[in-house]
């Protein structure tokens, strides 16, 4: 039988929130909403989503970067954070703590819906299918199961949009990607304005979990007034 992707919509305005989950209903999709942290723990208890959307202001004392910062600590279930402040510091920390994307409020339910689809798919079968498993320096990615590992054995957890963006540099490696490239192939979406600096967020991000010296990278090193490279080579 058919997996139907269920969506946990944690959001404290209740008209946002219904709206949202009739809308996905219709689309095709389940969808439960939870209106804190507290309700949304609740869920979890006895559910797993397939994807959450998270809005970033929420009443109750743990607000949604919190509950983000919480969620990765022990899951890498999709995080699409919503957030009606316009000030660029909420995208990115939220984006530095583990979430896959964002939305602006007031969004439009289209695309919101588009960028559902669009997070599921890179979390689902959107990696190269070329090999099994192959290896670069000292990494062991597994395709098949989306596991990644050091040569010794030690997993590395990486989020949905972290994977991603590993895939594609995986795909074309000692290649210089730009940041337009990157979150494209990424993500399906081009820069825009005030988040250029967001594929230089996800790169750090991803660099930390797989880098053994994060602070002086040699996997996927920065081409000045190019973008990245992934240095290694890959094979099986």
């Amino acid at each position: 039988m058919e997996h139907t992707p269920l969506i946990l919509i944690v959001e404290d305005d209740d008209e946002i929130r219904e709206l949202v989950c009739d809308y996905l209903r219709t689309s095709g999709f389940q969808a439960l909403g939870a209106s804190s942290g507290a309700d949304m723990d609740q869920v979890l208890a006895n559910q797993s989503p397939d994807l959450i959307v998270l809005d970033v202001m929420l009443p109750g004392g743990e607000d949604g970067l919190a509950i983000c910062r919480r969620l990765r600590a022990t899951s890498s279930v999709p995080i699409l954070m919503l957030t009606a402040r316009a000030d660029e510091i909420d995208r990115i920390v939220g984006m530095e703590l583990g979430a896959d994307d964002y939305m602006a409020k007031p969004f439009s339910p289209r695309e919101l819906l588009a960028r559902i689809r669009a997070i599921l798919r890179r979390a689902g079968n959107q990696e190269p299918r070329t090999a099994n498993e192959v290896r670069c320096a000292h990494l062991v990615i597994n395709y098949d199961r989306r596991e990644v590992r050091t040569i010794d054995g030690t997993p590395i957890t990486l989020s949905s949009g972290e994977y991603a963006l590993l895939t594609v540099f995986l795909s074309r490696p000692q290649r210089v990607l730009d940041r337009d490239q990157l979150l494209d192939l990424a993500s399906g979406r081009s820069l825009g304005g005030s988040f250029d600096r967001s594929i230089d967020v996800q790169v750090s991000r991803l660099r930390r979990k797989i880098e053994q010296d994060p602070a002086n990278p040699t996997l996927i090193k920065t081409v000045r007034n190019g973008g990245y490279i992934l240095a290694g080579k890959v094979g099986p």
